[in-house]
């Protein structure tokens, strides 16, 4: 199989992937049997190598061209990388209640809110940038609907979920989890993350020999 039916196919799973654990008929009796911790890594995997798969399926589909490469559309994939990188950095595995990607919300503290207060949905921030940055130097038909749609649904996501977390906890808990304090612990680490970032590129003509900005014209 390949082509345009691979590429359909690496869709169709990666929908299904994403639909059917959402069922309750189907996730507590799997919850139940390995434990929530367990389903959550093992559906990470799963996402992860079914992404790979829908990457991989855009650049072996055949390519119809829409745009074509400049070298400064490299840059733009460089410096949307910057923030996505450094947006997942602070935005998994901390209390949000909020958006995907959290851990321990019940820790969640209004008051000290870190990346919450600069944005509810730092994960999928970075999946916007990645998927958009991504988008302007593939112009062809398969990465376009690749990344564009990843970008759409990255977008219209954060909306959707603001309207069920309203609805689900009501108008006075929303009001009351939102942030009543400043970025400046996420933004301290985000400053780090920075010059961790700006070292290695620094770097990386002398150490690796390959420099890691496209050429210019």
């Amino acid at each position: 199989m390949g082509g345009w039916r691979e590429y359909a196919a690496s869709w169709a799973a990666f929908l299904l992937s994403h639909m059917l654990p959402a069922q309750p008929a189907l996730r507590r009796p799997i919850v139940a049997l390995v434990g929530e911790r367990a389903f959550l890594v093992g559906y990470s995997a799963l996402s992860v190598a079914i992404l790979a798969w829908m990457i991989g399926a855009a650049g072996r589909a055949p390519f119809v061209s829409l745009w074509g490469w400049a070298w400064w559309q490299a840059w733009v994939t460089n410096a949307a990388m910057i923030l996505a990188c450094l947006l997942l950095a602070v935005g998994v595995g901390v209390p949000n209640p909020f958006s995907i990607g959290g851990a321990g919300n019940d820790r969640y503290d209004p008051t000290r809110p870190g990346v919450v207060a600069l944005t509810r949905h730092p994960v999928l921030w970075a999946l916007a940038l990645w998927s958009g940055g991504h988008l302007v130097p593939n112009g062809d038909l398969a990465h376009l609907m690749l990344f564009g749609a990843f970008a759409g649904l990255s977008l219209l996501g954060m909306g959707a979920l603001d309207a069920r977390r309203r609805t689900t906890w009501g108008a006075a808990r929303w009001a009351a989890l939102q942030p009543r304090a400043s970025f400046r612990a996420a933004a301290t680490r985000l400053l780090v993350g920075a010059v961790i970032w700006t070292a290695l590129i620094v770097s990386h003509a002398a150490v690796i020999g390959v420099p890691p900005w496209p050429s210019w014209p």
